[in-house]
């Protein structure tokens, strides 16, 4: 059964590459939580809580694509040294902000999630060029799962630090870890060389030939143009898929945070963020073991009904004696969180074409950037207007429809042959 993973780890520099990524996303899951807790303590307002928190992912998103194709031109230790320096230094501005000057927190957010850790879509485009056939979807899986241990510990990290020192203290925290993480990484990268232009792979080659000979007069016309991976007709189905799941997975992160405020108790942050991450630790750990392709449509269902049992036990509709109380079902609803990014994530590698796999998944970073980015708002909105159940409806309701994008993603593949690299004549 753990045949895939021993493959893998087999496989050179997979293992470091893998981990000095993790390390460098370390303060994602952990941000949300200590923005959320500091811009409360300045305003008393989950909403403006959520502007703020959605602040950063937006910058991340308007920049995804570029740095994408920054990335597959070369160069991709020297691109996350300079967001690292960048992102840290902006962290390290907001933990020392004056409460009085609240307002100025959303565009220095935006400002400082420009320059996000880039370290997830590059280690995703790196997996193709690294490993073949079962190890390809083993390390897919193994890199959703592993990234469930972030939101395991950062949030436990991070409440920890709120509730000892402060929520000033907790992004001092993060922004170091930050640092850290993306000089480890861009050593890692330089020690597996893999800082050069990506390659065009010779199945991908041959279709862009293939499609350029069709293309006649109208290729001729377009001859050295891309054409967009929004466009593809799979992969923009895709994006739009990883906008939605999102929104639902940041409006549970918000959920748990307000329960615990509400409760003046910020230690169940760690605690039920914790469980939720570890039944999607859990659930990615088997997926990834399990020899076949995954099905794509049922995991989205799985991950759209698990949410949707927590509901009758939020407030106001139940008020339980404890948040602990939940925990068996948080950890049920997490059990397909990790294994459908994996298959999400595996079906924008295989679909992308070779060359512009990090474009495509900064595409993907975009769509969760602007996923999150409508969460924080139109949760935390909901969350003051109709109490922790109301934002969580709306949450249900976004994986839902994108369990039914899942549909169409999955019956246009068959029939979407891969997009050309250039539309040459």
């Amino acid at each position: 059964m753990w045949s895939n993973y021993r493959r893998l780890f087999a496989v050179p520099h997979v293992l470091s590459l893998l981990s000095w990524s993790l390390l460098a996303r370390f303060y994602m899951p952990g941000q949300m939580i200590a923005v959320t807790f500091l811009v409360v303590e300045w305003t008393g307002s989950y909403t403006y809580a959520g502007v703020v928190a959605g602040a950063f992912t937006l910058g991340m998103a308007l920049v995804g694509p570029l740095r994408g194709r920054m990335a597959d031109r070369g160069g991709s230790d020297r691109l996350v040294l300079v967001c690292g320096a960048v992102f840290t230094t902006g962290l390290v501005v907001l933990a020392l902000f004056p409460a009085s000057l609240w307002w100025l927190a959303v565009p220095l957010a935006l400002g400082t999630g420009l320059f996000g850790s880039p370290a997830n879509q590059i280690v995703r485009a790196l997996w193709p060029r690294l490993t073949r056939g079962p190890e390809r979807q083993a390390i897919y899986a193994a890199e959703a799962t592993t990234q469930e241990l972030l939101f395991v510990f950062s949030p436990i990290l991070t409440a920890g630090v709120v509730a000892s020192w402060g929520a000033r203290w907790s992004l001092l925290v993060l922004a170091v870890l930050a640092l850290a993480g993306s000089i480890g990484f861009a050593l890692a990268l330089r020690r597996a060389g893999v800082t050069g232009p990506a390659p065009v792979e010779p199945a991908a080659a041959a279709a862009g030939d293939a499609s350029g000979a069709a293309g006649g007069a109208a290729g001729r016309a377009g001859a050295g143009r891309r054409r967009s991976l929004v466009l593809h007709p799979v992969l923009g189905l895709l994006f739009a898929m990883c906008l939605l799941m999102i929104v639902g997975i940041i409006g549970t992160d918000l959920m748990i945070v307000a329960w615990a405020n509400e409760l003046d108790a910020p230690e169940y942050v760690m605690v039920l963020a914790s469980v939720w991450a570890l039944g999607s630790l859990v659930g990615g750990m088997v997926s990834g073991a399990v020899k076949g392709p995954p099905n794509l449509v049922r995991r989205c269902f799985a991950t759209t009904l698990g949410l949707a049992l927590v509901l009758p036990f939020l407030p106001p509709i139940t008020h339980l004696p404890t948040p602990l109380l939940a925990t068996p079902v948080l950890f049920l609803a997490g059990l397909a969180v990790a294994p459908t990014l994996a298959a999400v994530m595996g079906r924008i590698g295989d679909s992308a074409p070779s060359d512009r796999r990090a474009e495509a998944f900064g595409w993907l970073a975009t769509a969760m950037g602007v996923g999150a980015a409508i969460a924080g708002p139109l949760a935390g909105g909901l969350i003051d207007g109709f109490g922790i159940a109301g934002g969580t409806a709306a949450t249900v309701g976004a994986l839902l429809v994108a369990s039914v994008l899942s549909l169409f993603a999955v019956r246009r593949r068959a029939a979407a042959s891969p997009l050309p690299e250039r539309t040459v004549s």
